[in-house]
């Protein structure tokens, strides 16, 4: 039996003073993890302190980056804030990376090589994996030199690299080189097809992945879609009705995440279409967090 797990995203424009306190309430509620997108013009916190923040604050609840960008950032400093984080919350952490910023305009803060962002990003995966995994590490690439790295002690237990993305090169990335994988705005059909190409992808690299680390993101908006949210829904996945995306009512939302089990996906990061946290999280509590086993 898959281990079903629901986790949660703060509300929409969720700043320091918002997001100050969050952990411990989700905590005490009962709620698996917490996820915090990299949207760096906007009030959100940066993910990375935002974690560090959380974990410091509560003892069980896991928190993940969902997603974090890493072309553009160094392998060797985005490792060494992973295996802090790890060293200081052991099995807490859950960080999920993706090619390029959900907004177009972040695109310039993440620079890489004209043309080259797929390469980059395939050459940072193979050296990050192996500097969160090995004690001392060497690699001569095309975009990165490193030798006899060593980033003191690993963490007691392996950290898992998990990967967003949906253009089927992506899913082969995530087949090739990750331990999991975390959609969007997919339909319950599309879910299955792509974790069966992950799959498929990893079985022709000679590797497997487990087969409970394939998750989905959605977006809850029962008070009306806001236009924000139907734009980037549009700009993901044009020509598909943004209804059959993003769940409009809390009934739906159980509706779509029981068929995205059925389709293969175990875990979930609900997120809020709107402000008020505390009504969404009385629904995720009394309408999603019973289906968790």
């Amino acid at each position: 039996m898959l281990k079903i797990r629901l986790g949660v995203a703060p509300a929409p424009g969720t700043g320091p003073a918002g997001f100050a306190g969050l952990a411990e309430r989700l905590e005490q509620a009962g709620v698996d993890s917490l996820w915090l997108s990299e949207l760096v013009y906007s009030p959100e916190v940066d993910p990375m302190i935002g974690m560090a923040h959380a974990l410091a604050r509560t003892s069980r609840l896991k928190v993940g980056t969902g997603v974090a960008i890493l072309p553009g950032r160094h392998p060797v400093l985005v490792a060494k804030q992973l295996r802090t984080l790890a060293g200081l919350a052991p099995k807490r952490v859950l960080p999920v990376f993706g090619l390029r910023p959900a907004r177009p305009a972040e695109n310039d803060l993440f620079p890489v090589p004209p043309g080259r962002r797929a390469a980059v990003f395939d050459e940072s995966l193979t050296l990050l994996r192996r500097l969160l995994e090995e004690d001392e590490v060497s690699f001569d690439g095309e975009f990165f030199q490193v030798s006899g790295v060593s980033l003191g002690p690993r963490p007691a237990k392996r950290l898992d690299v998990w990967l967003g993305g949906t253009a089927p090169a992506a899913l082969r990335r995530a087949g090739r080189l990750a331990d999991g994988w975390l959609g969007s705005f997919h339909t319950p059909s599309e879910a299955r097809a792509a974790r069966v190409a992950i799959q498929e992808a990893a079985a022709e690299a000679g590797r497997e992945i487990e087969e409970d680390h394939f998750g989905l993101s959605l977006a809850v908006a029962d008070k009306g879609i806001p236009d924000e949210l139907a734009a980037v829904a549009a700009r993901r996945r044009p020509g598909v009705p943004v209804e059959d995306l993003v769940a409009t009512s809390w009934p739906e939302a159980r509706r779509l995440v029981e068929q995205h089990i059925e389709a293969g996906l175990s875990k979930f990061v609900i997120r809020p279409g709107h402000g008020d946290f505390e009504g969404f999280l009385e629904n995720f509590q009394a309408e999603l967090l019973p289906l968790q086993n």
